[in-house]
């Protein structure tokens, strides 16, 4: 049978790549089609590396081919790849600090703030010199979780100049704008204060010597978010979601921030908090209440890490309230999750500093982020 070019680039209109919007052929991924008789040759130009996605393209043409050409069709994918060039992100590092990962929720309730201080915790315990920025300013909830509640920050001197003394618990120096109010106090504060009290526990601290600082943003894409990226230089951006598509949605708004281009702060992952429910009494058991694998799923699509799940466990919830983040509960299997989420994190950082320079705060205009703004 000799097979028509025409009908198979007709066929091959039908398949889009992850990722992209355009089908293959629109987009420009398919750059030529070449029959002889009963035998067809698909070049495919590919923009990149990932091996599940060259992988998917593959199966998909042919696939495709079989089901609305010829089903005996002998079919040969050529793929190239050509990754576009990396930006160059260039500025200089705060001195001490030698990596800070924002982590983020597109949404409330997902468990961002839990998800910190338990990764926070496990780092520490791995070796690391780990501190935790509250920037959460209208929640702050890092001083419960630390059983630091009615702590209060003193003043040491460094090089002439007095500073904050961020406090210490379970071996993480922890800072948050819940020291400096009462806990009944709700904090009423436009943009611009909140700015200015986040700039005085940043740079008027004395944090020392840090491998990684770990911010808790509010959740949301807004002024706090823009504030914090205007002030320090990110090695990355961590975003948490549960499962479901309520929060999948959100949580996609939030890494498309981040990879805002005049943004451009690397994202290192995204976490599945809630994964699945698993009752003590039978820990071989899970039950998926807010679906399965939707982060997971949503990190393939989006072509960014996907840096593991923290199953729902009453005894992550009960450890937060009491002040001892769960990741201390030696030899359990909430310790052994927190900690392999630690050891992606500190993988995907180590990859990103290898394939790109320091990051740059970021130059805020005033609609700088602004997805609205047509350029």
């Amino acid at each position: 049978m000799k097979l028509d070019r025409k009908e198979i680039l007709g066929a091959l209109e039908t398949i889009s790549i992850a990722g992209e919007g355009k089908n293959m052929v629109e987009s420009g991924a398919v750059q030529n089609v070449i029959t002889f008789g009963d035998e067809v040759v698909v070049d495919v130009l590919l923009h990149t590396p990932a091996l599940h996605i060259k992988k998917r393209a593959e199966v998909d043409i042919i696939k495709v081919i079989h089901e609305k050409i010829y089903e005996k069709a002998k079919v040969k994918v050529n793929i190239k790849v050509e990754a576009p060039e990396k930006p160059e992100i260039k500025g200089k590092s705060i001195p001490g600090i030698s990596n800070i990962v924002a982590v983020s929720s597109g949404k409330g309730g997902v468990g961002k703030s839990t998800i910190t201080a338990n990764l926070a915790v496990s780092l520490a315990n791995m070796g690391f010199k780990v501190g935790v920025l509250d920037a959460d300013i209208y929640g702050p909830s890092m001083p419960i979780m630390f059983d630091v509640e009615k702590s209060k920050p003193i003043s040491v001197e460094v090089d002439g100049k007095s500073k904050m003394k961020p406090i210490t618990s379970y071996g993480v120096e922890l800072l948050s704008i819940g020291f400096f109010t009462s806990p009944d106090q709700a904090v009423i504060w436009r943009g611009p204060m909140a700015s200015k009290a986040l700039n005085q526990m940043i740079f008027d601290a004395d944090w020392g010597e840090l491998d990684f600082m770990l911010v808790d943003l509010p959740p949301g894409t807004g002024d706090i978010h823009l504030s914090i990226m205007q002030s320090l230089p990110l090695t990355g951006a961590v975003v948490v979601s549960t499962p479901q598509a309520v929060a999948l949605a959100d949580a996609k708004k939030g890494v498309a921030m981040f990879q805002n281009e005049s943004i451009n702060v690397p994202v290192l992952g995204i976490i599945e908090n809630m994964a699945y429910f698993t009752p003590e009494e039978l820990p071989e058991n899970k039950y998926y209440i807010f679906g399965k694998e939707g982060a997971k799923n949503l990190a393939e699509d989006l072509n960014v890490p996907f840096l593991g799940e923290v199953p729902i466990v009453q005894s992550i919830r009960e450890a937060g309230d009491y002040g001892r983040p769960a990741a201390l509960q030696t030899a359990s299997p909430v310790q052994a999750a927190f900690e392999e989420l630690a050891r992606s994190v500190v993988s995907e950082t180590v990859r990103r500093n290898d394939s790109l320079p320091p990051t740059e705060a970021i130059k805020i205009t005033t609609m700088a982020g602004c997805s609205a703004v047509k350029k």
